[in-house]
């Protein structure tokens, strides 16, 4: 059986229990925080692009459209 516990806490108070935890374990939460930002700004990035008028092919000539510029701006 557990129980569940809901505490405010204000940023500083936060930080000032982090600042205690062993350089082990900051690096484990800095890592875990990181993944939580990534996965945000992924899971957003992937909601603006969402679309059905987006195939493989329209990618592909895109992509080799850009790679043209890319080497026609090289040769000059």
């Amino acid at each position: 059986m557990s129980t569940a516990l809901q505490i405010d806490l204000t940023f500083d108070q936060i930080l000032s229990v982090v600042k205690q935890l062993p350089k082990q374990q900051k690096l484990k939460l800095t890592k875990e925080l990181e993944k939580e930002v990534i996965d945000a700004k992924l899971s957003r990035l992937l909601k603006i692009f969402k679309t059905k008028e987006l195939d493989i092919e329209t990618i592909t000539d895109e992509v080799e459209n850009v790679r043209q510029e890319i080497y026609d701006r090289q040769k000059h």
